[in-house]
């Protein structure tokens, strides 16, 4: 019977963690910033929630294998969804390409970002942490060529940002919170049809100064109201982060996810000892169709570029 009950309890010590982080996933709750950190490798999570299940109907103990199987239910239907495509709507508009690097405070290699542009042909390209002489590498490589129109926010850190176009840009007011740039513009593309873009980059939520400047840079950022609006860059968030929920209800959906691809990761490509995650997005308008997606690694930068083709309204 003692043997039992030190079974028992074990066996709920093995559930209850996996439990309680679904419960928090799902209702969206942080109770300190370093669960925003945490939640954002909720589907590795996931994939361990199985094997408490296996264990307790292994050990024919019923009523922790219920509490594990609900466990693994709500971890499957917050998780499963991103690996199978979604519908699209019908779209007539014109095509828009959009790709997506982080330069990792300019140190992303000049020439295969150029190589990359040419090979995958975007309309506009987002820049997160350019540099002015990462600009200039890049002009050098002949970006410039291929992309004339260019918003300049780099900065000498982190916080800059950019954005090139093959079509005319006209800027908008960036959206700067805790010395963040995020550039935003209009591109005007043949046929006079005029799509908001903007290259996406909150502080990163990496302590709990840092957590609230995440989290507004993230509001900041404009609903899917009005024309149509395209986001993409490091949004320093996954799907199991709420801010990025919330943006994606005021009406976006994710391109990778659209295309059952929302569990390729972007993050880090070197650098890091930690499991990979997606903080790399590109954000359609829902009234946009997302023809394809695709996640590319660049020399240089801990970030992988992330595309995706997209048919407007």
């Amino acid at each position: 019977m003692i043997r039992s009950r030190w079974v028992d309890a074990l066996l709920w010590l093995l559930v209850l963690p996996f439990t309680v982080w679904a419960a928090l996933r799902i209702s969206g709750w942080t109770p300190t910033w370093h669960w925003v950190s945490l939640v954002a490798f909720t589907p590795y999570v996931a994939a361990a929630s199985i094997f408490p299940v296996i264990l307790a109907l292994v050990l024919r103990r019923r009523v922790v294998a219920s509490t594990a199987v609900v466990t693994a239910i709500a971890f499957a239907v917050v998780v499963l969804p991103r690996v199978f495509p979604d519908g699209n709507p019908s779209a007539h508009g014109a095509r828009l390409r959009v790709l997506s690097v982080n330069m990792a405070v300019g140190q992303a290699d000049a020439a295969a970002t150029t190589k990359l542009v040419r090979e995958v042909r975007p309309d506009a390209l987002m820049l997160q942490e350019p540099t002015p002489k990462a600009i200039e590498n890049l002009d050098r490589a002949g970006l410039r060529a291929l992309m004339p129109y260019v918003v300049d926010r780099s900065f000498l850190e982190t916080p800059g940002s950019g954005i090139y176009a093959r079509f005319p840009l006209t800027e908008l007011p960036m959206i700067e919170i805790g010395g963040f740039r995020q550039a935003r513009a209009i591109l005007e593309q043949p046929g006079g049809q005029r799509v908001e873009v903007v290259s996406v980059h909150p502080c990163s939520p990496s302590d709990a100064h840092d957590t609230p400047c995440w989290a507004d840079g993230l509001k900041a950022l404009p609903s899917a109201d009005g024309g149509p609006k395209v986001l993409a860059g490091d949004f320093n968030s996954t799907l199991d982060h709420r801010p990025l929920r919330d943006l994606l209800g005021s009406g976006y959906r994710d391109a990778a996810d659209v295309r059952g691809k929302a569990l390729i990761p972007t993050w880090p490509q070197r650098w890091w000892n930690v499991p990979e995650v997606t903080l790399d997005h590109v954000l359609a308008d829902r009234r946009m169709a997302v023809e394809e997606f695709s996640v590319h690694s660049l020399p240089g930068t801990d970030h992988r570029a992330v595309f995706a083709a997209l048919r407007l309204p």
